[in-house]
């Protein structure tokens, strides 16, 4: 069985539930129009609504599996649509895909994913159509890929609050290896949010301009608008992923900076012990008097001059910033 089935008939303003095997039945009646939605169908369940509404056998091969690209494609009397979803549930995205039937009077909507239905939200708008849009194919297409289009945008929302905590603790100073990590896994889902929305822009310019006779005059601007959304969600999202990526050079040169650091006080510290140890170990351990070789007071001035030598250099090392 299907996940969830919504089957709705509108005429004359009125919703009326009906049975998915009673699609047939209705298909046919003038000013009318069948709302369906499904998630996840079996196949043969598909097939059987693909034999009432006359689908064509490649777009519901199509539509049985969640991995087609994202595509246009007519078939005749009927328009098969394939876009990817995404969705922000509890700060975890989820990614889907969503096919959908546009016939005459009815529009078929196929989703793969674990998402709230549409069917609540846009059933209602096409009961509440008015000012010259009516129920029908045009403006239930317009609705679902609005939709669509919406919940994009609190994943990318919540995408930018992500970033935004990761971009505070690299300016806090806070190189810990995970933040390198967590910036890459943003921004593959970044280009995971890109590779949803940016076939949309070619989605609805071609619907505008190669089927008016589903996008009629009046339905225009509402196409454009979403368009103009899709343009948008992409503007950010490119942004983000620029943003991302200087992000990621930023905490790599951080790193570098800190290791040459610690690079240059390790060979300052080295560079102060190697002075006494040359002098000391030129001289070894067996010695009466020091240097060359039995002056009285050799060995307390070479301690002092070692000691002096030492702290000149402690002093240079430590000025050029090396200790």
């Amino acid at each position: 069985m299907s996940k969830y089935i919504d089957c709705r008939l509108f005429r004359n303003g009125t919703a009326t539930p009906v049975s998915l095997a009673d699609v047939g039945a209705h298909i046919g009646e003038a000013d009318a129009f069948l709302w369906i939605e499904l998630a996840s169908p079996e196949p043969d369940a598909l097939a059987r609504l693909g034999a009432d509404l006359a689908l064509h056998e490649l777009a519901l091969e199509d539509a049985i599996s969640a991995h087609q690209r994202p595509k246009l494609e007519e078939y005749g009397e009927h328009l098969f649509i394939a876009v990817r979803t995404a969705r922000l549930s509890d700060e975890h995205i989820e990614f889907g895909e969503t096919h959908i039937f546009v016939g005459k009077n009815f529009l078929v909507v196929i989703r793969h994913d674990d998402g709230e239905a549409y069917s609540p939200r846009i059933t209602e708008k096409l009961g509440a159509a008015r000012n010259g849009k009516k129920p029908g194919a045009a403006y239930a297409l317009y609705l679902a890929l609005d939709h669509i289009v919406d919940e994009l945008r609190p994943v990318l929302a919540g995408l930018q609050r992500r970033f935004t905590t990761l971009e505070n603790r690299l300016l806090e100073r806070e190189l810990e290896r995970d933040n390198l990590e967590r910036l890459y896994a943003l921004k593959r889902e970044l280009a995971r949010l890109r590779d949803a929305a940016e076939p949309l822009q070619d989605i609805l310019p071609n619907l505008i301009r190669l089927h008016p006779e589903l996008v009629t005059k009046p339905l225009k601007a509402y196409y454009r608008d979403v368009h103009d959304h899709v343009l948008r969600v992409m503007q950010a999202i490119d942004h983000l992923r620029t943003s991302t990526s200087d992000a990621m050079q930023f905490h790599l040169g951080s790193l570098s900076l800190e290791q040459n650091a610690s690079v240059q006080k390790l060979a300052g510290w080295g560079a102060l012990l190697a002075l006494p140890t040359v002098v000391f170990s030129l001289y070894g351990m067996n010695f009466e008097w020091m240097p060359e070789l039995h002056w009285r007071f050799g060995y307390p001035a070479l301690l002092v001059l070692t000691g002096a030598a030492t702290l000149i250099l402690h002093k240079h090392l430590k000025r050029r910033g090396w200790i």
